[in-house]
């Protein structure tokens, strides 16, 4: 019976694989986020006949009233623009291809297999004639790939409208083996919060020149000198919050030797690991402090010309301990080193850190207890960033989690290249969400 459910939801999310939607900042079209909105309501026709629906800009406010209007509203998230699909695919990215037991292309993981999923908890749920406590809010936007506008406007409206949020459910982690390498089992990963954003503009100037009679520490090899020391991160501080103090206390029992004693004890053992962690896991040890990625750069436009100035992008994802202001602060501090002068090109914004300890989280992990048994719930901090960010304004407990179990493989494809999600994992995460929807 799961097998056939999953096989429908399977073709169902393959559908609307195949209506490419990839957000652009260059764009303000959104004609076929609009041919994306109307394969939704086609597909899920009890649902949009029961829930009040505002558009904004391609995005989608939706509200499904509850019966006890004294409790606070839940909302779930995902979100339907997908990044560009270049490179060669095993089946075309847009062609919502069902093989070898996966379904294939941009947005199976990330978010539309969340999204397809959750609405389909809802149309089920409609169809048996329930009817939640709470009032349950939907949101899908069209632009978190290209930073969150419509999730800010979104939030802004709500916050207006001074509503309060129970809890806030959004993509992030999965279902998966070894998370951070060394634990042997699989986990639940539960996004508690996530790192804060800024980009940043690294400039370096001179008075330029031919290239024939170089000078010494030309812009370039002042940018080149400066990255080598902003690598190794040493300007950012270390520090394991509770919440990956309780991460690593998870993943001990499933450890082995001098690792499953650290973790075990972590308060002990916390300047080895400390240590240890970089060696054993990027991302885990980018839990533990600001990171900056370099990702853009120029220089002159002529092969024999010294630039008279030159330039490089870096993204900062700073660490809730460190903060904003300090992180940015370290790192200007670092470059003037070298001569070179910082630049903010996009402020970010700060969120907040759900208590594990908390209701909200505690039901989350209930929920997965209740459908996969099998799997322990371990809360995290995420590198990446969600629209969710922007709703802290509305919630105190933002949580991101998207109910399929994923290998390497899969994970390393968001983004990437040959995207997919298994089939058999589908039907389990419409039963995780009716169990959200229908227990909160």
């Amino acid at each position: 019976m799961s097998e056939n459910r999953s096989m429908q939801y399977a073709e169902i999310l393959s559908k609307l694989i195949k209506i490419e939607t990839i957000s652009s900042r260059e764009s303000n079209d959104i004609t076929k986020f609009l041919e994306f909105h109307k394969a939704l309501r086609e597909t899920f026709p009890n649902f949009f006949k029961t829930v009040e629906c505002e558009e904004f800009n391609g995005s989608l406010l939706l509200k499904w009233k509850g019966t006890d209007p004294s409790l606070k509203p839940i909302m779930l998230m995902n979100h339907h623009d997908v990044v560009e699909a270049s490179g060669d695919w095993t089946h075309p990215a847009f062609s919502g291809a069902i093989a070898d037991g996966k379904v294939w292309g941009r947005g199976t993981l990330d978010t539309k297999g969340g999204l397809v999923m959750m609405l389909q908890a809802a149309e089920e749920l409609i169809k048996e004639g329930f009817m939640p406590k709470r009032d349950t809010y939907f949101v899908t936007a069209c632009s978190e790939e290209i930073g969150g506008r419509d999730a800010v406007v979104m939030s802004k409206t709500l916050a207006d409208r001074n509503m309060e949020f129970y809890m806030v459910l959004d993509e992030g982690g999965m279902i998966l083996y070894d998370p951070i390498g060394g634990a042997d089992g699989t986990f639940a990963m539960i996004g508690v919060g996530e790192k804060g954003y800024v980009d940043l503009k690294f400039i370096a100037k001179s008075n330029g020149g031919h290239a024939s009679a170089p000078g010494k520490n030309t812009p370039l090899v002042r940018l080149g000198k400066f990255m080598a020391e902003a690598e190794k991160a040493e300007c950012f501080e270390v520090q394991m919050s509770d919440t990956v103090k309780e991460m690593l206390s998870r993943f001990a029992p499933t450890m082995s030797g001098v690792m499953k004693a650290a973790c075990g004890n972590v308060n002990t053992f916390k300047p080895v690991l400390k240590k240890v962690m970089p060696m054993i896991s990027p991302a885990g040890a980018a839990m533990l402090r600001t990171t900056l990625a370099f990702t853009m750069s120029k220089g002159s436009d002529g092969a024999n010309v010294i630039p008279q100035e030159a330039w490089v992008v870096g993204n900062m994802r700073f660490s809730h301990h460190q903060g904003k202001k300090s992180s940015v602060e370290a790192i200007t501090a670092l470059a003037k080193k070298y001569d070179i002068d910082t630049e903010i090109i996009d402020d970010g914004i700060e969120s907040d850190i759900t208590d594990f300890k908390g209701d909200a989280f505690k039901f989350i992990e209930k929920a997965v207890n209740s459908v996969f048994p099998e799997y322990r719930a371990v809360p995290y901090i995420m590198n990446a960033a969600t629209d969710s960010r922007y709703f802290c304004k509305v919630c105190d407990n933002c949580i991101r989690f998207v109910p399929f179990k994923i290998n390497k493989q899969q994970l390393d494809s968001v983004h990437g290249i040959d995207e997919n999600v298994d089939v058999d994992t589908l039907a389990p995460a419409v039963d995780f969400y009716k169990y959200v929807i229908k227990e909160a």
